[in-house]
């Protein structure tokens, strides 16, 4: 019988922010972790208006595209268009951004040995280790709370803190998380607002057609044939509000998916930290004595 070897799992390569980050390579200066540049979602978001309506231009005679045009509902359907375009940018930047992200849980900055023990003489050995990872590790979520943790045990040489900064850089990376996302509520917010007031633009319109025609005419069928254009625009009017509904529940559930996720990586990132730092860390002497 053959034996065959045992293939040894392969490490990761190693990360770089500065040539991973997708805003990166759009020539944008990145944002931190999952935070999104607002430049770079902007710009995104003019160029991906003006391709929708160069799309649509050709069928601007078709009853669904023709809603999008300022022929028949004026600017309100350009700017939910123009809001749904940046925050689909925006969903598009942060969801590359974390798959970034959740690629530097693979990588092992501890050695492997089970008897290796974390202390102020050690760090040295997993803040090189971390180094040749990744480029930059303060763009890196779960190291970035490391280097924190392993600062503090160099310096000042207390084990017991290392547990309590892990824990207050976790808090403080779910209150970023909560903070880069309020752009995306505002416009989930704004854009049925948006739909809303068109509705009440286009039934203003009728409705001054409706007294216009009524004023300039007394014969009855001559009424009748004048008011199937004003209840056309009635039924025009609520468009821009089907289009706003429509692309506010898109955004909401799209973001309440990536939010999970990212909320999930967020919990992977203590897991790491408890697996990998916390559980190699040792009482030094003067920490024992100090206890009884």
């Amino acid at each position: 019988m053959v034996a065959y070897p045992i293939a040894e799992p392969t490490e990761p390569e190693p990360l770089s922010w500065a040539r991973d980050d997708i805003e990166q390579k759009l020539l944008f200066h990145g944002g931190r972790f999952t935070r999104v540049n607002f430049w770079c979602s902007l710009s995104l978001a003019i160029a991906m208006t003006f391709v929708f309506y160069a799309v649509l231009f050709p069928f601007q005679d078709n009853w669904i595209a023709g809603s999008f045009f300022f022929s028949r509902n004026r600017e309100t359907p350009a700017c939910i268009v123009f809001l749904t375009c940046w925050s689909i940018a925006i969903l598009g930047l942060k969801w590359s951004k974390l798959r970034m992200q959740q690629r530097s849980l693979e990588l092992t900055i501890v050695p492997s040995d089970p008897q290796f023990v974390l202390t102020p003489q050690t760090v040295e050995e997993v803040i090189h280790q971390m180094h040749e990872k990744v480029d930059d590790s303060r763009q890196f979520v779960v190291f970035h709370r490391i280097t924190s943790a392993l600062s503090n045990l160099r310096n000042l040489g207390r084990v017991t803190d290392v547990g309590d900064i892990l824990r207050v850089q976790a808090e403080t990376d779910e209150s970023a998380m909560e903070t880069s996302y309020s752009l995306l509520q505002g416009f989930v917010w704004a854009i049925p607002v948006l739909g809303f007031i068109g509705t009440v633009e286009g039934l203003s319109v009728a409705i001054g057609g409706f007294g216009g025609v009524l004023a300039s005419s007394s014969d009855f069928e001559q009424i009748k044939v004048a008011l199937r254009g004003v209840t056309g625009g009635l039924s025009t009017a609520f468009e821009t509000t089907l289009q706003g509904l429509v692309a506010a529940l898109a955004i909401q559930l799209t973001m309440t998916v990536l939010k999970k996720e990212e909320e999930e990586f967020l919990d992977a990132c203590s897991e790491y930290c408890s697996k990998h730092i916390t559980s190699r860390l040792r009482l030094m002497p003067f920490e024992l004595r100090g206890d009884e």
